[in-house]
C-alpha cells in the first residue's frame, strides 16, 4: 500500500467508503490486497456499512443521482 492510497483511505467518509464498497468495479486498487484489507478495518472504525446507509445508496446510483 502507498502512502497515497492511505491518505486517499483515511480522508474518506464513511458514506463515501460504502459507496465504492458497493458500487465499484471488480479490481478497484483501494479494495485489493493489503490496500483493501485497510479500507476494510478503516470502514470497520468509521461506524462500518449502517443500515442507514445500505439504504440512502440502494436509492441513489453510484454517484448520488436519483435512479
Amino acid at each position: 500500500m502507498t502512502n497515497e492510497e492511505k491518505e486517499t483511505i483515511d480522508a474518506m467518509s464513511q458514506y463515501e467508503m460504502c459507496r465504492m464498497w458497493r458500487f465499484a468495479k471488480t479490481g478497484e486498487p483501494l479494495l485489493c490486497g493489503e490496500t483493501g484489507e485497510y479500507f476494510a478495518k478503516v470502514l470497520k472504525e468509521k461506524g462500518g456499512f449502517t443500515p442507514e446507509i445500505s439504504k440512502a445508496l440502494g436509492w441513489l446510483g453510484p454517484w448520488g443521482e436519483k435512479s
